[in-house]
């Protein structure tokens, strides 16, 4: 079994790449582990302009400090009416890093006279491995759909609870993590990594 380290302290991302990796490679391929196992470990700002520049500073610098190979991923909420934003900002969109309710209710707040029609956007997300002899890769994955104006369901993390997918009347939130790994920006995303992954797993020390 390979190790490999997802760049992240958030125990829904570690809990649901694992899930991912497990369908895409078979069980016990690889064991993730994340930075809450790393002692020490600085933040690493997210300067990037893109989700693709900061999800491979993120893996850059975890290959750099623990010789893993290094899985990281930078995602967030696309709104048309915003512009594309929040983008790169979402995870810290009302100023403080992580406060899932207060960036979706400054989101609901920014789009309130916007048109029901109009509240279309994307879930996009970018995926890196970086392996300790510097060799990189990067992929991304997109969801699109629209926002609603109340929150339903108790699942997901983010603005899932706001989001409703393309070809779906269930928002993010609402779906089982077996039907938003199909469907969600991650899941595509983390999917296209995990054939990287295997390709690269018989070079990886287990």
């Amino acid at each position: 079994m390979s190790k490999v380290l997802l760049a992240t302290t958030n125990a829904k991302k570690l809990v649901e790449l694992q899930r991912i990796l497990d369908a895409a490679l078979g069980a016990g391929r690889v064991e993730l582990t994340s930075l809450t196992d790393v002692p020490d470990y600085p933040d690493v700002p997210e300067t990037g302009l893109s989700f693709g520049e900061n999800a491979l500073l993120k893996a850059r610098e975890g290959a750099r400090r623990t010789g893993l190979p290094t899985i990281a991923d930078d995602s967030g909420l696309a709104v048309d009416a915003l512009n594309g934003m929040p983008g790169v900002l979402s995870a810290r969109w009302s100023g403080r890093h992580g406060d899932d309710r207060a960036n979706l209710q400054l989101v609901l707040a920014q789009l309130a006279d916007v048109p029901d029609e109009q509240l279309g956007a994307s879930f996009v997300c970018a995926a890196a491995l970086v392996l300790p002899s510097g060799r990189e890769h990067l992929v991304d994955g997109r969801q699109p759909g629209r926002l609603i104006r109340s929150p339903r369901g108790a699942g997901g993390f983010g603005y899932d609870p706001i989001f409703v997918g393309d070809g779906t009347s269930s928002t993010n939130a609402e779906l089982s993590p077996e039907e938003k790994d199909r469907v969600s920006h991650r899941g595509i995303a983390l999917r296209a990594l995990a054939k990287v992954l295997a390709k690269e797993l018989p070079t990886l020390p287990s």
